[in-house]
């Protein structure tokens, strides 16, 4: 098996034998992690797919918050 490189997503088991993934950053930093479980590792991969799918995603204040810097 590879060295894991960073930054990168790590998938593994919780205690109930669920699949989950964290995303760590460059420095190996967990920076996000997904926020339910999955049965299926496959639901778990797809999990990760929309997340780079979401790269793009807008960024959303609210009204009160847009003008502070």
């Amino acid at each position: 098996m590879a060295n894991r490189t960073f930054p990168s997503y790590w998938m593994y088991k919780d205690s109930q034998n669920k699949w989950r993934w964290t995303y760590h950053a460059v420095n190996g930093e967990a920076i996000a992690a997904s926020s339910e479980s999955y049965n299926r590792r496959a639901d778990c991969e797809n999990g990760i797919k929309i997340m780079k799918n979401s790269a793009n995603s807008e960024i959303w204040l609210p009204n009160e918050l847009a003008a502070m810097s």
